[in-house]
């Protein structure tokens, strides 16, 4: 079979399958007859329009319906089974990476903390930064206002999250002036104060990114050697890819060892605009 009928808008549509199926067994040559395509071609297209394999993609997509069911209170075992994880070591082999933290705290997450949040439209779309007490601790792009904010309310279920009454107050938004500028103009990024919350690796990694200057970029073999783990490749990647602050630290300038963009969270295009415009 060619590849050539296969467009991004199939390989999108395919990957809302995936996601709505996700507990579902499911193999290349299957998802291949979908589309119309060899399982190598298949392959290949959706890593190209998605930035990750199907069955990376599927698997990242069990991780949010158990992130979902744990937040709703659901025994870790039956968010574990029910969102098609054969059995829970498997799971667990993911959940450092994947949860940032056990699936036990994972439930508690943010329980506690109190989260305020503003909003705005930017050259990159929605965007959502909120901060705790201590800092910012989350910074996220969305094409729509309603998903930005929502994905807030799903990462820190436990937490008292508000809207800001201080929206428009020169402190806040200031920080959200900064990091416009950034993302419009090519400004310098803002020094703003950050709380993470991760696993030791991943709080490493992240203030790696957050060294390196504007318009360096470094390979995920690269990061590994920096954070002194240099065969934890694929752990640092998943830190990338958890990593809840967008542009502050700056993942965006991780890509592939062959020089390819790799995932982002916020999508290729944004990865592809911001990059360009370090440069």
């Amino acid at each position: 079979m060619s590849d050539s009928g296969a467009t991004d808008r199939e390989m999108a549509q395919l990957a809302e399958w995936i996601e709505a199926n996700a507990d579902e067994p499911m193999t290349l040559e299957q998802l291949g007859r979908r589309v119309g395509l060899s399982r190598y071609a298949l392959q290949r297209r959706f890593r190209a329009a998605l930035g990750v394999t199907p069955s990376q993609y599927q698997r990242a997509a069990r991780v949010r319906r158990v992130k979902r069911e744990l937040r709703a209170g659901r025994d870790v075992a039956g968010a574990v089974f029910e969102a098609g994880f054969g059995a829970l070591s498997r799971f667990y082999d993911l959940s450092p990476s994947a949860l940032g933290m056990t699936p036990l705290k994972y439930r508690r997450f943010g329980e506690g903390e109190q989260i305020r949040f503003a909003s705005r439209r930017t050259g990159l779309g929605w965007l959502t930064m909120a901060a705790t007490s201590r800092g910012v601790c989350y910074a996220q792009f969305g094409d729509q206002r309603a998903l930005a904010e929502s994905a807030l309310f799903e990462e820190f279920g436990r937490a008292d999250i508000r809207r800001s009454p201080a929206e428009r107050s020169p402190a806040l938004d200031g920080w959200m002036d900064a990091l416009e500028a950034t993302i419009d103009n090519g400004a310098p990024g803002p020094d703003i104060p950050l709380h993470v919350f991760g696993t030791a690796l991943q709080i490493r990694t992240w203030r790696f990114l957050s060294g390196l200057e504007r318009g360096v970029t470094a390979s995920y073999s690269e990061v590994a050697a920096g954070v002194g783990r240099p065969t934890a490749v694929r752990a640092v990647a998943g830190a990338c890819a958890a990593n809840r602050i967008a542009l502050l630290i700056p993942c965006h300038r991780v890509l592939r060892s062959d020089g390819q963009l790799g995932g982002y969270r916020w999508g290729l295009e944004r990865k592809r605009r911001l990059l360009a415009d370090e440069r």
